[in-house]
């Protein structure tokens, strides 16, 4: 028997869950709530993150004191949780030591001050940076423009660094605060699709606490990233082996978040067996209080595909506060903001959301218009006769459990589901239950003790 406590989780829950076989898959539909209720607790898992600062859960930036950035273009390996290990390109941080990563580093820096981007390609061909977004980019010092070939054709949107251990410098001033991506300008689709993408977030001058200047504040311990993405395996393979990639065929098979499918999702930020892919996308924030947690959670979506992308999460709506940079303010001042249940993020497009869970322990159960009857025991033995999960719709701890049973509840805490809306986006080349995905954990007011 498997046992859980408070702080700790079994390590299997991230690194071997897997979509089911074929002949298997039936019992997706029968134990999904159990499957993430379970992997949900990976977030706590402490050993697995890789050496350094960086934080085991939310956003994970990249930062220079100078706003200066040195990108190298890196290709290498993403994996996939049907077993697949797929070719693609990349951005490091050369700055930082890091090597070959799927999205990007996460560069973050304040409006107003100026930046600076320095890329190494060692690619085979020329590769370039637009800086969405950001107007008065320069490139080599003079503006950033589009580069023409012979008989007039268009070869990039901006300068690229040339083949083969060129280099190109970016400058700007950051924008206005909100999130945003930096991706090729160079054979748009192909560099992109192979993975040249990553975020740019601006913080306001007013702190890393607010989303906006107009003061949209939020915990600075929960703020969270998604990059959405694409992968069509063809295109990849194509460019591996030097073929000319057929366009017309393409289909994505693979659908991401920071890099990742379902349930890889759910693994901390830097996990060791996930080295190309450091980047987590668990949610983890606790009940609003007036007196302990009175700010949101906030999270950015950004879309670095080429479909839109409908985000749903179970169990709560998101406001959002900014799209594309832009504050949800009126001219007069007003509040433009709304809550969304579906959030359709489209190409190139960030929203930049907040997001406060308010406590199901504080519903009077006399007005709830939808009561919880919990089933019996015998009707919850999902996993054998010695795991519990339970079937609430909120997937708390309701009431004693045996003392034969393993809870993998670790104290009561709820998870929901989030993911894309557009069903074959939530696969892995099909099979259900992966893809753009993951969960939402909600602790007791106070945290797991």
């Amino acid at each position: 028997m498997m046992t859980t406590t408070s702080g700790s989780s079994p390590r299997w829950v991230t690194r071997y869950l897997r979509p089911a076989p074929r002949g298997a898959r039936r019992m997706v539909a029968l134990g999904a709530a159990a499957v993430l209720l379970a992997a949900g607790a990976a977030v706590a898992v402490q050993s697995s993150a890789q050496a350094g600062s960086a934080p085991e859960e939310g956003i994970d930036c990249d930062t220079s004191s100078t706003n200066t950035f040195t990108l190298g273009t890196r290709t290498g390996q993403v994996t996939t949780p049907d077993g697949n290990s797929v070719y693609s390109w990349g951005f490091a941080n050369e700055g930082e030591g890091h090597g070959f990563q799927l999205p990007g580093p996460t560069l973050c820096v304040t409006s107003g001050q100026a930046v600076t981007v320095v890329l190494h390609n060692s690619l085979s061909e020329p590769v370039s940076i637009v800086f969405h977004g950001q107007s008065a980019v320069k490139a080599g010092g003079k503006p950033a423009q589009p580069q023409f070939g012979a008989a007039n054709t268009l070869t990039s949107l901006v300068q690229p660094a040339p083949a083969t251990n060129g280099s190109m410098t970016y400058t700007f001033t950051a924008s206005a605060p909100g999130t945003y991506l930096y991706s090729p300008g160079t054979d748009v689709n192909k560099q992109a699709q192979m993975g040249l993408f990553g975020a740019l977030v601006v913080r306001p001058k007013a702190g890393p606490a607010q989303v906006t200047e107009a003061g949209t504040t939020f915990n600075p311990e929960h703020e969270y990233l998604f990059v959405l993405s694409e992968i069509d395996p063809d295109i990849h393979l194509a460019v591996e082996r030097g073929e000319t990639v057929d366009w017309a065929s393409y289909k994505p098979r693979y659908f991401m978040m920071n890099g990742r499918s379902m349930p890889d999702t759910l693994a901390p930020n830097r996990a060791s067996w996930l080295p190309s892919q450091p980047y987590g996308s668990m949610v983890h924030i606790q009940p609003y209080d007036k007196g302990t947690n009175p700010e949101p959670a906030v999270i950015r979506y950004l879309n670095a595909g080429t479909e839109n992308y409908p985000f749903h999460p179970h169990g709560s709506d998101e406001r959002v506060v900014n799209i594309d940079g832009h504050p949800r303010i009126g001219a007069g001042g007003e509040d433009l903001s709304y809550n969304k249940f579906d959030l359709n993020v489209q190409p190139g497009q960030s929203l930049d959301t907040t997001m406060i869970w308010t406590n199901v322990d504080q519903w009077d159960p006399n007005t709830n218009p939808i009561p919880t009857t919990l089933p019996v025991i015998t009707d919850q033995l999902l996993v054998g006769t010695d795991t519990w999960f339970s079937e609430s719709p909120y997937l708390g701890h309701k009431g004693n459990v045996p003392t034969y049973i393993t809870d993998n509840n670790q104290c009561g805490e709820y998870y929901h589901i989030a993911h894309s809306h557009a069903l074959q986006q939530a696969t892995n080349y099909g099979a259900s239950f992966g893809g753009m995905m993951t969960v939402y954990r909600i602790d007791p007011p106070g945290g797991c003790r």
